[in-house]
């Protein structure tokens, strides 16, 4: 027996016209440094209708061609998240922070053929274009000059004002009917190693997404939230934040290219957000300058942290002087990226609570998660038994674009290979220790980097720390512990590992120790183990050897 409902498909478009007539007075804010301009959703909608019939009438946009952003976040880059999915291409969102011939790749890779630019980017869009080789438009957003574009596109390249592009065109569109398994947008893995991997999302996977990150047990969003919407635009789509956001009504702030602790906090005291994402590197900045400022931020109660492990310390630090609740998330860009999110289960108090709080969280009904052994085989998902996970479902890539078959490297029957090695428990909590690649390996046991820099990073002196396996004669590999103190703080090797002693296993304490002036970062705000590995291998380390 077949159903009696409509066969209505899920794509961009429905989102955006239920945001821009239904939540048409929620509004996105940009900060502009000493401030902030205002958007309603409402002229969200009327914007995207003139970018798309720009991009069509203008620059010839047809079809599912490929769009890329070169942006920060703000209200212009919410504008192209929809005109560009809705209008039937696609959307590809380009990392700034990777380097020029990254950037080319990628964009070449997926075919690009118009870029959209803040012109705070120009210089750094600039450097990449020469190679850029399938590009023929790039429409810059703001007043900045675009001459070093011209001269970088050589002539091959036509070079818009969008401003121009958009004038008077209406503001209404007729959205196509598409099919909602058609890609909508695009995003590349950030490839620490080997080239970038590009995961294409469809209408029907992003808006399952959506609807997921609303929910209470995941972000919650809804009319009366005001998000703080840190997290990049260019990374794994923002979380979904900005389509999750005008699928229920909460309100976006954006805060373009100001992402300091300072002005971040500003923001707060301005604009009164509810919730927050970003990365564990944008809190720790934010928290040392609460810790040395007074500023306001009673209307902030939770802060998503996620693309890394946020440590412990951290949490409570937020709970404990500023009363703002640290939810940990996890999520990769294969799986849109919402894989986990760390709330408490109902009953759960104290120390109970604080456990599942430390976990990267429960799965959604959306995620399948297994634990899968050295073998192949599926392990027990009782808390207990260490393993790689690996997950599936509707918003999981099943492989990755120009792809004819999945890699087995990364995935294995139908399942998505995660490269994360930890517990599951029966109710479904992921615990996660380590990543494979960085799991240290020394004398047939496993350490667990992550552990090691969760229990450094408790320490009052230090700011940041990263641990990683460098080779050693006798164990095969040994943990080197990279440490950043605060401003001011003093702290010696020997302290920090008679610190590290009540709080690990002895054998697992570090010989090696680094004091840095801060750790390497990806383009995405993680730590860059693999800079620190090779940092150490080329001696440009001041490394203290202690006795064992």
């Amino acid at each position: 027996m077949r159903s009696t409902m409509m066969d209505a498909p899920l794509q961009i478009s429905r989102i955006l016209e239920h945001g821009s007539t239904v939540h048409g007075a929620a509004e996105v804010v940009t900060w502009v440094g000493d401030g902030s301009r205002r958007m309603t959703y409402a002229e969200v909608g009327a914007a995207a209708a003139q970018l798309a019939h720009a991009l069509r009438d203008e620059l010839g946009v047809t079809g599912d061609q490929r769009v890329a952003t070169f942006m920060w976040n703000n209200a212009e880059h919410l504008v192209a998240y929809f005109a560009v999915p809705s209008m039937g291409a696609v959307l590809h969102t380009l990392n700034i922070r990777l380097f020029p011939d990254q950037v080319a790749y990628i964009a070449t890779h997926a075919a690009d053929r118009v870029v959209l630019v803040d012109s705070t980017l120009i210089p750094l869009l600039a450097k990449a274009l020469p190679e850029m080789s399938t590009v023929e438009h790039v429409v810059v957003a703001g007043p900045g000059d675009p001459a070093p574009l011209l001269a970088a596109g050589g002539g091959r390249i036509a070079v818009h004002r969008w401003a121009d592009l958009v004038r008077d065109k209406p503001v209404r569109y007729d959205w196509p009917e598409l099919d909602e398994r058609d890609a909508a947008a695009l995003c590349y893995t950030s490839g620490t190693t080997g080239n970038p991997k590009g995961v294409a999302y469809s209408h029907r996977s992003i808006w399952l997404h959506s609807v997921q990150i609303c929910l209470p047990e995941s972000f919650g969003l809804g009319p009366t939230t005001r998000e703080l919407a840190i997290v990049p635009m260019f990374h794994a789509m923002s979380w979904g934040i900005p389509y999750a956001a005008f699928m229920s009504g909460a309100s976006l702030i954006m805060p373009d290219r100001f992402l300091q602790g300072a002005p971040i906090a500003e923001m707060i005291a301005a604009e009164r957000p509810t919730l927050a994402g970003a990365v564990p590197t944008i809190w720790t900045d934010l928290l040392t300058h609460l810790d040395a400022n007074e500023v306001d931020t009673s209307s902030l109660t939770e802060v998503i942290v996620g693309g890394s492990a946020c440590p412990p310390a951290l949490m409570h630090a937020f709970a404990d002087r500023h009363r703002i609740d640290v939810i940990h998330a996890w999520g990769m860009t294969e799986m849109s990226p919402l894989g986990s999110v760390a709330r408490p289960p109902a009953g759960a108090s104290g120390d109970d609570a604080w456990r599942y709080r430390y976990s990267q969280g429960r799965v959604p009904a959306g995620v399948a998660a297994r634990i899968v052994g050295p073998l192949g085989e599926q392990l027990p998902a009782d808390g207990q038994a260490v393993g790689e996970l690996e997950v599936r479902g509707p918003w999981v890539t099943a492989r990755y674009v120009g792809d004819d078959e999945p890699d087995p490297e990364k995935f294995r029957d139908g399942w998505l290979r995660t490269g994360d090695v930890g517990t599951l428990s029966a109710d479904g909590f992921i615990t996660l220790t380590d990543r494979a690649k960085d799991v240290i390996k020394s004398g047939g046991e496993w350490i667990s980097s992550v552990e090691l820099e969760n229990a450094l990073m408790a320490h009052p002196a230090v700011l940041e720390a990263c641990v990683v396996g460098v080779p050693d004669p006798r164990w095969d590999e040994r943990p080197l512990a990279t440490v950043v103190l605060h401003q001011g703080a003093t702290a010696s090797a020997e302290e920090l590992r008679d610190f590290l002693a009540e709080r690990v296993a002895r054998w697992q304490l570090p010989e090696r120790w680094a004091f840095i002036e801060t750790v390497p970062k990806t383009s995405v705000g993680k730590f860059d183990k693999k800079r620190v590995r090779a940092s150490y291998g080329s001696g440009a380390l001041d490394v203290v050897e202690l006795a064992d």
